[in-house]
């Protein structure tokens, strides 16, 4: 089969595309052909500064994949040859990763595909959606009626996020930098758009919340944007970010309004092979794909590209300006 590999790290142009013996699935392990593969940002980060299993080269990134069942190993029950599925799992540089034609998944950490989309769409979803739903349902407790600002609206994570807040009967804000991204955020359901290069987001919040301040911020963005957050937190509110805070990180406007912070790295159960943590994600993207299937959340795939120009995709999503996803398209199968 063929396989984007990265044998060392750098620029875009250390993926190459070669042939690698298929896998053979275990016991309880599907052989899943690959009909497509999402990127996101930790594929472009692990192939600039390694991966996190760095005696294990060469690796193949991609943790989202989506395709058809091929074969199941002798213990498998929840699923047969032919069953469409969608996941998160593989590409940290451990298990192999889906940039690639086949790949195997534990039946513990796969979800049947929603059947109302592309495979396109259903690899595009998986880390994002998930990181979505943990950081304002789990981490930041969002319940109905609050009010929440999410940063980044018209990104990967971003849209999702905007969709699952108002699911929850939240009221949203969202940053975004020109008017294609918020005439996008618009019709997720945004309530609010902040155009964050012209005017001051902090002012603004506090303008739309008659001073408060939001009951949760989501930081999709990092780096100063965190500790900017801030003051546009309610006293006693939440903020979580998907991005590890700098150590020169000013913590006092946080303390003095007695915020609750809160960490979201979804890729921990896979790191630490923490399998009950694995299938609550794979139940969170069972619970989605009836909310996809009924009309209820949209996935944006935005760009592309065969699965051999992974190269180009990693250059795309390097540039900052994508809204929604980018995904790689396999040839060895129609989407």
């Amino acid at each position: 089969m063929k396989a984007i590999l990265i044998k060392e790290t750098g620029n875009p142009e250390v993926l190459t595309w070669e042939e690698i013996a298929k896998p053979i699935p275990k016991d309880t392990e599907l052989l899943v052909k690959l009909l497509a593969s999402g990127v996101n940002p930790i594929d472009t980060k692990l192939r600039k500064r390694g991966t996190f299993y760095p005696e294990k080269m060469p690796a193949i990134l991609g943790c989202d994949g989506a395709g058809i069942v091929e074969a199941v190993g002798v213990n498998v029950q929840k699923f047969r040859p032919g069953d469409e599925v969608y996941f998160c799992y593989g590409g940290l540089g451990g298990h192999q990763g889906n940039y690639t034609e086949y790949t195997t998944v534990d039946q513990l950490f796969v979800a049947h595909k929603p059947k109302k989309i592309s495979f396109a769409e259903a690899a595009a979803a998986p880390l994002a959606l998930i990181t979505a739903w943990e950081a304002l349902y789990e981490r930041g407790r969002l319940e109905p009626k609050e009010k929440v600002l999410i940063h980044a609206g018209a990104g990967g994570v971003g849209h999702l996020a905007i969709q699952l807040a108002k699911l929850k009967g939240a009221e949203v804000a969202t940053t975004v930098s020109n008017q294609e991204k918020a005439n996008f955020v618009v019709n997720l359901g945004a309530d609010k758009v902040i155009f964050y290069k012209q005017v001051d987001f902090v002012s603004a919040i506090l303008d739309w919340t008659n001073g408060e301040g939001v009951d949760l911020a989501f930081d999709t963005v990092g780096g100063e944007t965190f500790q900017k957050t801030f003051p546009s937190v309610r006293l006693y509110g939440d903020i979580v970010t998907i991005l590890e805070p700098s150590s020169n990180t000013v913590w006092k406007i946080a303390r003095n309004r007695n915020l609750r912070i809160s960490l979201e790295l979804m890729l921990t159960p896979m790191l630490l092979g923490n399998v009950e943590a694995l299938q609550h994600q794979s139940k969170i993207l069972q619970q989605c794909a009836s909310l996809i299937d009924n009309g209820q959340l949209n996935i944006h795939v935005s760009h592309q590209f065969p699965l051999q120009e992974a190269t180009r995709a990693h250059h795309l999503l390097e540039t900052g300006s994508v809204m929604g996803k980018i995904v790689l398209i396999n040839d060895n199968g129609s989407i």
